[in-house]
């Protein structure tokens, strides 16, 4: 990026720089003595063309939507078209979230994602006695393609994209998606959206897991090879960084552990016999954005430029499209306080801002009340009017790629890609990502990581704004949106009456045939769609898959 024959004359006048300020800093000393990021990198006093000196534009920068996409995956990027602003809702009833979907809709969100409640993340129905208190709580209850047909109701889906945040039970749900298409008279290859569908990361920082290592896998590659067949425009994964940060990484290793994840799933799927410009295409990625907003825009565009590489020269894809790093984006509910919680309108503006600059998809923006209860309407549409302003109004939308050549963000983006490469070796040496998780290495990393972070806000070395700093008093918060209890007493009553009703025998011999499937190496996802199709319940069908694949144990060394 600079002419050889001037770096050595620059490095001369950067050190003469540095030691000028230096012997200053007695008079006027710098604000710290050591200025970091957010994740605990070291930040220079100033950036050059020195720091850059490896940079070679052709290979490691681009043009946009072409190899190594570091500069985005589409030529014209928001020019085009803005990201899908595609806002994260599920709470009680299947009535109460189509609700807040129309809402939301109504107010300009382009795309919807399913929050399901606890219950429904790991396989049990609402009447199951693990389920007792939590049906609801923390995103909508999904027992039955009856539940499932009224969430969707009035909403076309062949005019809109779904994406639902469920891993463990992913293909049940995909399944009652298909249906609920097929009831509105739109066909599979019609349907457009995504599923989270990434078991590994639960296994690491989330627990929602159910089945082990083995069969998870296979259920993942069932659901690839089948969508690539019968929903070829569905994302059949979305491969989460996000839970890896909220539970305490760093930037770099959001981007390694995430990565090693989808490299794990890639070599799944080629075992299973699927070619991997097959399956690629569809694959997606879920990251976080914190609020160092310079870090967070280094980091996107590393693990875009750090997947390109691995997919051309690791699996050999040939697709353009396969070596394409699509994202989804979510604000860092971690980051949020409960304390002076206007304050969070603010913290996620910036990040909706990284995630932007950065090259995102599509976008979820929190409310500022998340550190506190479910987000109410009146919060989720300043959350969603974020989003509009950030596009509509600030202009940054207008060129594609509008930080690169900051010889800060190209050496934060490389310094990230390094790093990311480096965990990915050590992962590489133990096994593979699942290796590794049985190991608890990668847990362990987290932990490292999540202990000297909140020692530093504990000593007051990093600042929170309203929690550790600049405090006042503050009255408890009014007009929170509570779940009630009777939403559960319902959720019973409803399933003995859908079971009541329904054509049992068709039922039993759907769960037969299913756990036949499962037993043997037949895809499982037909057998999945005929249960569904005959409102087989959730926990039945993955209690038939508990009963042949057993339940997963976490390492008793963590």
């Amino acid at each position: 990026m600079y002419e050889k024959e001037k770096i050595d004359a620059l490095k001369a006048k950067v050190n003469a720089y540095n030691e000028k300020t230096e012997a200053s800093l007695a008079k006027r000393p710098e604000r710290y003595k050591v200025f970091e990021t957010g994740s605990g990198e070291p930040v220079n006093r100033l950036y050059t063309p020195v720091d850059v000196e490896g940079l070679n534009y052709e290979t490691d920068l681009g043009i946009p939507g072409q190899f190594p996409y570091t500069r985005g995956v589409q030529p014209t990027m928001y020019r085009g078209q803005l990201w899908t602003m595609r806002m994260y809702a599920g709470f009680a009833t299947a009535e109460e979230s189509n609700k807040r979907y129309k809402f939301l809709v109504e107010q300009g969100s382009s795309g919807l994602s399913v929050a399901f409640d606890l219950p429904t993340q790991i396989g049990y129905d609402s009447d199951h006695s693990l389920s007792e208190g939590e049906v609801g709580k923390v995103g909508v209850a999904i027992d039955s393609l009856a539940d499932m047909e009224i969430l969707f109701d009035g909403i076309p889906l062949d005019k809109v994209s779904t994406s639902m945040t469920i891993n463990a039970p992913a293909s049940v749900l995909l399944a009652m998606y298909i249906a609920v298409g097929e009831k509105q008279g739109v066909s599979a290859e019609k349907l457009r959206g995504t599923i989270q569908n990434d078991i590994l990361k639960e296994y690491i920082a989330r627990g929602t897991y159910i089945f082990p290592t083995d069969p998870s896998m296979r259920l993942i590659t069932d659901i690839f090879e089948f969508c690539s067949k019968e929903v070829p425009q569905w994302n059949t994964i979305s491969i989460s960084g996000y839970h890896i940060r909220e539970a305490g990484s760093t930037a770099a290793q959001e981007v390694g552990f995430t990565l090693a994840d989808g490299i794990a799933y890639v070599e799944a799927a080629i075992k299973a016999g699927l070619d991997v410009d097959s399956f690629a295409p569809r694959l997606s990625f879920f990251f976080n954005a914190h609020n160092d907003l310079l870090e967070e825009v280094a980091k996107f565009r590393a693990a875009r430029r750090l997947w390109a590489k691995i997919m051309k020269d690791r699996f050999g894809a040939k697709d353009p499209k396969s070596m394409a790093l699509k994202f989804h984006t979510q604000t860092g509910g971690s980051t949020l306080t409960a304390q002076q919680p206007d304050n969070n309108i603010v913290r996620v503006a910036i990040q909706t801002l990284a995630a932007v600059l950065g090259g995102t998809q599509s976008l979820h923006t929190n409310s500022k009340d998340e550190a506190l209860a479910l987000p109410t309407e009146a919060s989720v549409q300043v959350a969603l009017r974020t989003q509009q302003i950030v596009g509509y109004e600030s202009g940054v939308t207008n060129t594609v790629d509008p930080l690169a050549g900051s010889y800060y963000i190209e050496a934060k983006t490389s310094e990230i890609e390094e790093q990311a490469m480096a965990y990915i070796r050590k992962i590489d040496e133990l096994g593979g990502a699942p290796r590794a998780i049985d190991l608890g290495y990668i847990q362990q990393e987290i932990m490292d990581a999540s202990y000297k972070y909140q020692k530093e806000v504990e000593s007051s070395q990093r600042i929170v704004v309203g929690m550790n700093k600049y405090q006042v008093e503050e009255a408890a918060p009014q007009g929170l949106l509570r779940v009630d209890l009777s939403v559960g007493e319902n959720q019973k009553a409803r399933l003995a009456e859908l079971r009541a009703k329904r054509d049992n025998a068709a039922v039993e011999a759907t769960l037969a045939a299913l756990k036949t499937a499962c037993e043997g190496t037949e895809n499982v996802m037909p057998f999945i769609l005929d249960a569904v199709r005959v409102y087989a319940t959730l926990g039945e069908i993955c209690g038939v898959m508990r009963e042949v694949f057993g339940e997963y144990q976490q390492s008793v060394n963590l």
